[in-house]
């Protein structure tokens, strides 16, 4: 496995910017649609 310094520099920034935009959409907030939708099923309970 090739370590990072010995990549390619069109590789490294690839995989650069792939990290900084999964890091950015970590720290987003949940929408509030997928929050209310989250509630309205702890509401209903399980499903058996």
């Amino acid at each position: 496995m090739a370590k990072e310094r010995d990549r390619p520099v069109p590789y490294k920034q690839i995989d650069d910017n792939l990290k900084r935009v999964y890091e950015e959409a970590l720290e987003q907030d949940v929408p509030d649609r997928f929050t209310q939708l989250l509630a309205q099923l702890r509401e209903k309970g399980p499903q058996t």
